[in-house]
């Protein structure tokens, strides 16, 4: 039994991430979509503002995703391939 309790936490804190329905909607939409703005979410999820980007600060705080600034927008994309890889399977998406 391996004993590096600190990858076991790391892998746990993702799950926990991945987990909620809204967040993992995020990153399922991300998979297509590449990168796209709070105000695209927002509208897709029919949420406020305020929600989507407590739930991409959660994201990006476990390097799920990382954001880009262009202007005045923030566009965000996904920036872990284990979340890519295991989204994918979850979805049974092929590359």
């Amino acid at each position: 039994m391996d004993n590096n309790f600190k990858a076991y936490q790391d892998a746990a804190e993702m799950l926990k991430a991945l987990a909620h329905p809204v967040r993992l909607c995020i990153v399922r939409g991300l998979l297509d979509k590449k990168q796209c703005n709070v105000t695209y979410m927002q509208e897709c999820l029919e949420l406020p503002q305020s929600t989507v980007s407590q739930h991409l600060q959660k994201l990006r705080s476990l390097g799920i995703v990382e954001s880009e600034r262009s202007g005045l927008e923030v566009n965000y994309q996904l920036a872990n391939e284990k979340v890519i890889k295991l989204v994918r399977h979850l979805f049974e998406e092929e590359q």
